[in-house]
């Protein structure tokens, strides 16, 4: 049996009241127990002790701070800061109720068991009849494309503009760097985005790219730009092989796609327009941003095109005509690495978006629980915002 501390005193203690010296019982107890006996001068406080009248041999109550302030008063104080402020910190709890840090990360995540998360964002608030339209257009779908196995899925293709920056600053992460303990602490001058950009225009079918547009110098993105430029080229490249080949376009709802002359004109070209509920469930959305803003290469390639162009005039060289084939090259080369699933995803994105909308299903329309918006492997980190 292992003897703690009040054993020991109770021997002790026995030993006293037979008469024995400080001397002989430190003997007695080291010669039976050696190591785990007590020190002499334990033996000898306690025979003073004894001397004095005392009988007990337990500790005596102390006064003073308890060896722990996590108590059910402390953890529900801190329970009801959280409750009065979401933000509240650290160190705004630890003047409130003057407990130490450690025990205060003891009451968050062990007795309240809460952490702290970042606000994730959510599509737009969406009406009742917004929802039930949203589920309807889904439902459609899925029907008239047959759970995904229809040949027809081949005929759609979807596009959109995003701005690639000259430069564009690395964030607190991807600034990291590592270093050695006598190497001086590295910094950075803060910098904005660069004035040089140029947007681009991507368009994507089941089997990959198809096309990449620039936009010019001088001209925005607008009714006549998409249609006398961007759509004939993006069509002349679906139909160079079969030239009454079907073509379902599937765009969000910015001005310039959804204007009279840009609907006379797929009415003109026998092109398919495919609805686009509210807020976002066209698959492209996000997926230029993280083919353009994520990839090192892209915009390390882009940005020095770019800077060139701007300092020896555009009129001298057709530097627009090499970004887009660096970039058709680029994008080929990453569509081979990630393997898109274009259609299982795409199901799965309007499966969920049924799921989050319907009023009758078991999750809130605002459950984190949102589907990807690309066809692609590759997800955004955040939900786009609908255009208005």
């Amino acid at each position: 049996m292992e003897l703690n501390r009040e054993h020991f005193r109770a021997i002790i203690f026995h030993n006293f009241r037979r008469g024995l010296s400080r001397q002989e019982c430190f003997d007695e107890l080291n010669s039976l127990y050696s190591d785990k006996a007590p020190s002499y001068s334990t033996v000898k406080n306690w025979y003073n002790e004894f001397n004095r009248g005392r009988c007990s041999i337990q500790d005596e109550s102390r006064a003073g701070r308890p060896k722990s302030v996590i108590v059910p008063e402390k953890i529900n104080a801190v329970r009801e800061l959280i409750k009065q402020d979401r933000h509240v910190t650290y160190r705004e709890i630890e003047a409130s109720l003057d407990i130490s840090m450690t025990s205060i990360n003891k009451i968050l995540h062990e007795h309240l068991s809460v952490k702290k998360i970042c606000s994730r964002w959510i599509p737009h608030n969406l009406t009742n009849a917004q929802k039930k339209a949203r589920v309807d257009w889904c439902k459609e779908m899925l029907e008239k494309y047959i759970q995904g196995t229809s040949k027809a899925v081949y005929n759609i293709y979807t596009g959109d503009e995003s701005w690639i920056y000259a430069y564009e600053p690395e964030t607190k992460q991807q600034s990291t760097v590592w270093v050695f303990q006598d190497e001086a602490k590295p910094t950075k001058v803060v910098r904005g985005r660069s004035t040089s950009k140029q947007m681009i225009a991507c368009f994507f079918g089941i089997n990959g790219h198809v096309a990449t547009v620039a936009l010019e110098q001088r001209r925005t993105v607008n009714s006549e730009w998409y249609t006398t430029i961007c759509l004939p080229e993006v069509i002349g490249e679906i139909r160079k092989k079969q030239k009454n080949r079907r073509i379902i376009l599937h765009h969000d709802n910015a001005s310039s796609h959804t204007s009279t002359q840009t609907k006379a004109f797929l009415t003109e070209r026998k092109i398919e327009l495919m609805g686009h509920p509210p807020p976002e469930s066209m698959p492209l959305t996000g997926f230029t941003n993280i083919i353009f803003r994520r990839n090192q290469d892209i915009r390390e390639y882009f940005g020095k095109k770019l800077e060139v162009g701007r300092a020896i005039k555009l009129e001298k060289f057709n530097i627009l005509q090499d970004l887009t084939d660096r970039l058709h090259s680029q994008l080929k080369r990453l569509l081979d690495i990630h393997k898109p699933k274009t259609t299982s995803s795409w199901l799965e994105m309007i499966t969920k978006l049924i799921k989050i909308s319907d009023p009758l299903s078991e999750n809130p329309p605002d459950s984190t629980n949102f589907p990807p918006q690309t066809y692609f492997s590759a997800r955004p980190t955040h939900m786009p915002q609908h255009r208005p």
